[in-house]
């Protein structure tokens, strides 16, 4: 079975593997000149198993209004004329109560769990070396009310079998000490320890090379142009290369697998198929260890500001915020520097003379970068076959991307020949009640 994956982030290279495990022949298509240079570039850096609980919530909409003229707040909303934004923040708003929140939590620990094993297999199979810290996932606050509200997170994780737990500010300062110059302001947190953490980027290339290997033909540095659809299928998808004067091709195949993060949806309305699929603009900067002995080993939250911090060797990532404003990628806005230099002044604040933070202005070099998460108003992403004959989804997958990355590929290879993903989820045209009845092939 030939299948032609679009994109070639953590997801499509997952996705692109895993077929290639089953036998499949494949090609993937990607703008870039190599393998995650957009959403999987710079991201957080942890697989959050535990730590994924959806951005809709009962107070929600009131943090978003009082953050919108906050240009550092964690979730800020940036009102344009666009219909898709307004109608995809309606559908957030309506997931924004508890039996919602609740509903989808399940859902998404289960892609986390199904998810982590497949990252697990996958790096025993083929050896692939990331910076990956296998240290666990804190959490630290510095207010008491939200120490407080942490504790009912914690209850409800564990109905779903996530062991977090509430630990006291010493005992967070006993798992990891390099917070301890801070640790005056700190009311406690929690812990999993079976959370990790790992350069995405480096994991994706390194797969990449592994599925070229293995007969893989990537076309990197080609546009996607139109899905072609004759009837109720997909006949071909026209692609051309970046170079100066190139002539369009027309890829055929037995499956075509969407996997282009924020870009999706826009790319999949062209032929009917509507997906609520919004980007969420995020930042990070990786910052040079000036005292590595200094530097945290167990990736973090912080949650005054909403950011989370990994050790990627010599550097440390820190990541956060989400901006709800379109596609636009620019670092040079008000906004845009604003974000950035907030990430520079915590850490600073937070491991005071561990990190050189000083801006680009100040002489320094922390490696600003801004992605497009895709996000759906539930935080669960669309995996699965969409109604038009041929096409497939694997997208949506917000901040989670890296955690969901390894399962999302495997649950979409075994679907595509067949299988059952073992985990109740509600994938994209079958439901999970849908899914357990039915284990034909339903590639076509």
């Amino acid at each position: 079975m030939k299948t032609i994956v679009l994109g070639a982030g953590i997801i499509g290279i997952s996705t692109a593997w895993h077929l290639l495990e089953r036998g499949h022949d494949v090609i993937v298509v990607d703008r870039q000149p190599d393998a995650s240079l957009e959403t999987s570039y710079a991201n957080a850096a942890q697989i959050s198993v535990s730590y994924c609980e959806p951005w809709a919530n009962r107070e929600a909409p009131w943090k978003a209004l009082k953050w919108m003229m906050d240009k550092e707040a964690p979730l800020l909303f940036r009102p344009r004329m666009d219909w898709e934004q307004w109608r995809w923040s309606l559908k957030f708003l309506a997931q924004c109560n508890d039996a919602a929140f609740a509903r989808n939590v399940q859902q998404i620990v289960a892609l986390g769990a199904y998810s982590h094993a497949a990252l697990k297999d996958l790096v025993r199979s083929t050896g692939i070396e990331y910076h990956r810290l296998e240290r666990g996932i804190a959490h630290f606050y510095t207010d008491q009310k939200s120490f407080d509200a942490a504790g009912h997170a914690v209850e409800l994780m564990r109905q779903y079998g996530v062991q977090r737990r509430l630990v006291s500010r010493d005992e967070l300062l006993q798992i990891e000490p390099a917070f301890r110059a801070y640790g005056d302001r700190i009311t406690g947190g929690t812990y999993t320890s079976t959370d990790e953490s790992g350069d995405a980027r480096v994991f994706t290339q390194a797969l990449a090379r592994r599925c070229a290997e293995r007969g893989a033909q990537f076309l990197f540095g080609h546009d996607v142009l139109r899905l072609q659809r004759t009837g109720d299928a997909i006949d071909s998808v026209a692609v051309r290369s970046r170079e100066p004067g190139a002539a369009v091709q027309e890829l055929r195949a037995d499956a075509f697998v969407a996997a282009c993060g924020s870009y999706t949806a826009p790319l999949l309305r062209t032929v009917g198929v509507d997906l609520p699929i919004y980007p969420g603009k995020g930042y990070s900067a990786t910052f040079p260890l000036l005292k590595p002995e200094g530097a945290p080993m167990v990736s973090t939250i912080d949650d005054g500001k909403k950011i989370a911090m990994s050790r990627l060797g010599n550097y440390l990532r820190v990541a956060g915020t989400i901006e709800l404003g379109g596609y636009d990628l620019s670092l040079d806005s008000p906004v845009a520097r604003a974000r950035c230099h907030m990430l520079s002044r915590r850490i600073a604040e937070i491991l005071p003379g561990v990190c050189d933070t000083r801006t680009p202005e100040e002489g320094g070099d922390p490696q600003y970068w801004t992605g497009l998460r895709p996000a759906t108003p539930t935080n669960i992403p669309f995996i699965g076959r969409t109604r038009v004959g041929r096409l497939w989804v694997n997208a949506g997958h917000g901040t989670l991307g890296w955690t969901h990355g390894a399962g999302s590929g495997k649950a979409m290879a075994e679907l595509l020949t067949g299988e059952r993903p073992a985990m109740d989820f509600g994938f994209l045209g079958f439901g999970t009640e849908g899914l357990r009845a039915s284990a034909t092939p339903v590639a076509a």
